[in-house]
């Protein structure tokens, strides 16, 4: 945090680190998926290094003029943000070598679309490496229901089962899902306040129920 602005680190919502977890190397040109400030596409930049590139897909022209007024503080070249959702990618076939994403996919209503589009631009051998919410049990309806969820990255989750299918329906292979953080009673009390779900049931129901997840999946090489 200490190599980039403040303004992307402030502009910062994720619920993990791909860039430290991808394994970025000098040269691979990644993608993150709703860069939002920039902080992770800046962090990529600096691990692929002059001869790599980093690219940040954002829907929203706000974010995308802070992210690139981030980039321009820090002084990174090897960047591009680019307009777009993560359900229509404007990237060509086969085009990256890794692509992350830092608790963005799960806001996605259509997330076979989102795969589907991932493992297109991905280059053959091509690693997807994210950061996201996952589901590790069962959960009450009225959790996905709660609209206000849905922009704390909950309510629009998939159980760590259904994630890994999709993954593997969409065409990848060597699909991991590893949880990093377990939500405990503090995070579920934290997450539901100012709902009408606090109450004691809810959050019993819930704890243990949701992690923030490091996502790993492999596009073949044939």
């Amino acid at each position: 945090m200490a190599q980039l602005p403040e303004k992307a680190v402030l502009a910062s919502l994720g619920c993990g680190n791909p860039t430290a977890l991808a394994e970025l190397k000098p040269g691979e040109t990644v993608l993150d998926l709703g860069s939002g400030g920039g902080i992770d596409v800046l962090l990529s930049a600096k691990s692929v290094g002059p001869k790599g590139k980093a690219y940040g897909l954002d829907m929203t022209d706000e974010m995308l003029s802070l992210a690139r007024e981030n980039q321009g503080k820090s002084g990174v070249k090897n960047v591009e943000f680019l307009k777009g959702e993560i359900e229509n990618i404007p990237l060509p076939d086969n085009s990256v070598d890794v692509i992350i994403s830092n608790c963005v996919i799960n806001l996605s209503a259509n997330k076979d679309r989102v795969l589907q589009e991932a493992f297109r631009f991905l280059k053959p051998g091509g690693r997807f490496a994210v950061s996201d919410i996952v589901v590790l049990g069962d959960i009450p309806a009225d959790i996905r229901k709660n609209v206000e969820l849905w922009a704390g990255c909950v309510a629009g989750a998939l159980h760590r089962d259904e994630y890994s299918s999709k993954l593997r329906n969409a065409g990848f292979e060597n699909v991991d899902i590893e949880p990093m953080r377990i939500f405990q009673r503090q995070d579920v009390m934290d997450l539901l306040s100012g709902t009408n779900l606090a109450s004691e049931s809810t959050i019993a129901q819930v704890e243990g129920k949701f992690a923030s997840a490091f996502i790993r999946a492999r596009k073949p090489l044939a």
